[in-house]
């Protein structure tokens, strides 16, 4: 009897246990954004072709390497020198996510102006291929080239989802996301609804670009002053480590340590930062 209780009993936590952890849903985990699809989209929102995330680790790995011999040569404080090749190897990526945030906010500004030729094309009368493609002439210089890259996909293979597919991947933004599924079920399934969809987006999209603006405005004093505070101790610690006996102060277990602490103390700091100042953006789910 006490063998049947125990493993009921077992069997109840163990159903207890399983229920903290619930399957995915059909497809949910082809489509769980991983660390690789996060990065490609950040290099093409970036506007750098031709690099991949392993390039990037690569070119990460490269520069601190350089930061780390250059640290050594200069200060000959294997502490200080430690410190700054760490920073070096955030470097390359703080600059990489710092271009795609202005190049965001450049093609935000955009789109409503793409919105608005697509919708003027179809109620002209225009197939969807054909509205897509004319924006290689008509959309905004910025985003031509995607769009002319679409037009030539699809005069060579006659394939509209395809080369949808190839097109929201060329964009990586989930505002043509939305529009790009928005013109597939059209095509798919048929419907009058499109001009409708595409004005109220247009006037949507057009609302959030003013708010968000305003709060930019507002906010953006406050970001590069926390910025500056946080650089600047860096900044006192280089100057001071061209002078040997100021590096040699740090060359002991309590000048690491002071150095680690103040590290993760700017770490911790600016992360706080960005997270109190991020406004939301709008993931990619419809990729």
């Amino acid at each position: 009897m006490g063998v049947v209780v125990g493993l009921v009993l077992g069997a109840g936590l163990a159903c207890v246990w399983w229920s903290f952890w619930p399957p995915s849903p059909p497809g949910e985990a082809a489509t769980r954004t991983t660390w690789r699809a996060r990065t490609q989209d950040t290099l093409v929102q970036a506007g750098v072709a031709g690099v991949t995330p392993g390039g990037m680790v690569a070119a990460s790995a490269l520069f601190a390497l350089v930061v780390l011999v250059i640290g050594l040569g200069v200060t000959r404080t294997p502490s200080i020198a430690l410190c700054f090749t760490v920073f070096a190897a955030f470097g390359p990526w703080a600059l990489l996510r710092g271009r795609a945030r202005r190049r965001r906010v450049r093609l935000r500004e955009l789109w409503p102006d793409v919105v608005d030729h697509l919708g003027s094309g179809i109620r002209a009368g225009l197939a969807l291929p054909e509205a897509v493609a004319q924006l290689a002439e008509r959309g905004p210089v910025e985003l031509q080239a995607p769009f002319r890259a679409f037009a030539e996909d699809y005069r060579a293979t006659g394939r509209f989802g395809e080369c949808l597919d190839r097109l929201k991947a060329t964009l990586a933004d989930p505002v043509a996301d939305r529009i790009i599924e928005a013109l597939r079920l059209t095509r798919d399934v048929g419907g009058t609804d499109l001009g409708r969809l595409l004005r109220t987006l247009s006037a949507f999209l057009r609302d959030d670009l003013r708010t968000r603006g305003e709060l930019e405005a507002r906010q953006s004093w406050t970001v590069n002053a926390a910025r500056l505070a946080v650089a600047a101790p860096w900044l006192v610690l280089a100057l001071l480590s061209t002078r040997t006996e100021a590096a040699q102060a740090y060359d002991t277990v309590a000048g690491f340590a002071v150095l680690v602490i103040g590290g993760a103390c700017t770490v911790v700091a600016y992360l706080l930062m960005l997270r109190f100042a991020r406004l939301p953006d709008e993931p990619r789910v419809l990729r």
